[in-house]
């Protein structure tokens, strides 16, 4: 599958857009274009098939990290305040296309970004945190765990933070 992506642009038509995530379903719906053209606290990336149509998203928002929540070893040469990261928010693929490589896109053009703002301003890595289903993916591409914060969403599992140093990923650019 051929696969181009981009910013989400206003009138991007989202409705049919179905991953088998209803929270997730809901955010692209409602809350994606708000957050990026009207808050401003977030930038939602499309992944758009041969005809054009939507069949993907990563969500990514820059972020911090305090480093106490890494391991002491890569705590050891970091400063002892929080260092910026960019925070995959949310990703998503429709599932009429799930399995074909779309998700790997966006991670790729969400890496490219962390390299862009590391270049830019400043960027240790990439923050996921990953729901429970996703965390064997996540550590698949090199993510390691976080320390966790205790407490509980309602009935709900918190998801796992999880984060991937700029170093462990490919500089699109050759740098």
């Amino acid at each position: 599958m051929k696969i181009r992506i981009r910013r989400l642009e206003a009138q991007d038509d989202r409705t049919g857009f179905r991953s088998g995530n209803v929270e997730l379903d809901r955010f692209f719906a409602r809350y994606a274009s708000q957050n990026q053209f009207r808050h401003h606290i977030g930038t939602t990336y499309v992944a758009l098939d041969e005809a054009g149509k939507i069949v993907g998203f990563a969500t990514v928002t820059a972020s911090e990290l305090t480093t106490a929540r890494l391991s002491e070893t890569k705590r050891k040469r970091l400063p002892a305040y929080p260092v910026p990261v960019l925070r995959l928010a949310r990703l998503a693929v429709d599932e009429r296309v799930q399995g074909q490589g779309v998700a790997k896109a966006l991670l790729r053009a969400v890496f490219a970004l962390a390299h862009q703002m590391a270049s830019d301003m400043g960027c240790l890595g990439v923050v996921v945190d990953a729901k429970q289903e996703a965390v064997d993916y996540y550590r698949k591409l090199g993510f390691i765990e976080l320390q966790v914060n205790t407490g509980q969403l309602g009935d709900r599992p918190e998801p796992l933070p999880m984060f991937l140093e700029l170093s462990a990923i490919p500089n699109p650019n050759g740098e």
